[in-house]
């Protein structure tokens, strides 16, 4: 029963997370986006900053919009919100606090037959968001049409979330956007569709193989303080973990491998209890001097 609470408890928190992000209901109603001191500052998952409800911005966003521009320094204030979540819970934000993710997950669940857990060329195409972060991200806004019309590529070009949670409510609550809307928008919206057609059948497609911000907190991931721990002498190399594990993780022998999202399946399934996500503190052992050491 604790166990099942344990997941209850992980879809609770991205929903109110999600709800909570997005919670400027003026610009549901007027179909503009909020701007106001909140937007500031980043949150931790893939939000997109053009939705009519969201209070803070997106740091694949926030670092792209200064590397399109000569006029700005770079953003350290996005970098640094990035790399803090990181070293704090690495891809445990991918599993909890990220709205796309959770869109992802519920699309997955309601199909609970033909699912896809991994394939030939899985583990190599999931090098492909670190690509998509260091060209789409940084080379390109940096390099073409670097100024102030510059491009950010990523955001503009690939991002489904952006299209889900900013570009279709605007087309549906602003009249501009809506007569704006052409070649670009219907561009995104295929990669959308597409995008969430794969997570019917495969779990969280774009969070495994093109999301440049899980990229970035996947580097965390083996040190992060939230992190997964094995109970080597409760462990009785059974397997359960590994075949519970919705992202193919090897859990018995990399627990903390880089596409873990800390989404708890594998603790779940576990049946002597060996596995558990908590906070990491090592304390250094300190040797005690030898009575005869003057």
């Amino acid at each position: 029963m604790a166990k099942k609470k344990s997941g209850a408890l992980r879809k609770t928190v991205q929903i109110l997370w999600a709800l909570l992000s997005n919670g400027y209901i003026a610009g549901y109603t007027g179909g503009k986006i909020y701007q106001g001191p909140l937007k500031q500052n980043c949150v931790p998952g893939l939000n997109c900053y053009s939705c009519p409800g969201a209070l803070g911005s997106c740091p694949i966003g926030a670092m792209q919009s200064v590397a399109t521009d000569r006029n700005k320094s770079f953003s350290f204030t996005a970098a640094g919100y990035v790399m803090a979540f990181g070293a704090l819970c690495g891809r445990f934000v991918c599993g909890w606090l990220c709205p796309f993710g959770l869109v992802q997950e519920l699309l997955y669940l309601l199909f609970p037959k033909h699912k896809i857990k991994t394939f030939r060329g899985d583990r190599y195409l999931r090098w492909l968001k670190y690509a998509v972060l260091a060209v789409f991200v940084f080379l390109l806004p940096a390099v073409i049409g670097y100024g102030a019309t510059g491009d950010p590529w990523f955001c503009k070009y690939i991002c489904p979330a952006g299209t889900l949670e900013g570009g279709i409510p605007l087309a549906l609550l602003n009249d501009a956007v809506a007569a704006s809307i052409g070649g670009l928008f219907f561009h995104k919206l295929a990669i959308l569709l597409l995008i969430l057609a794969l997570a019917v059948v495969i779990y969280r497609p774009f969070c495994r193989y093109l999301c440049p911000l899980g990229a970035i907190y996947a580097l965390f991931n083996n040190f992060a303080l939230v992190r997964m721990t094995v109970d080597e002498h409760k462990c009785v190399n059974c397997g359960a973990c590994e075949r519970a594990c919705p992202m193919a993780c090897p859990v018995r022998t990399k627990p903390n491998d880089p596409e873990c999202v800390r989404c708890g399946a594998c603790e779940r399934a576990c049946p002597t209890g060996a596995l558990h996500v908590s906070p990491y503190i090592k304390l250094p052992h300190i040797k005690k001097e030898s009575e005869e050491t003057k």
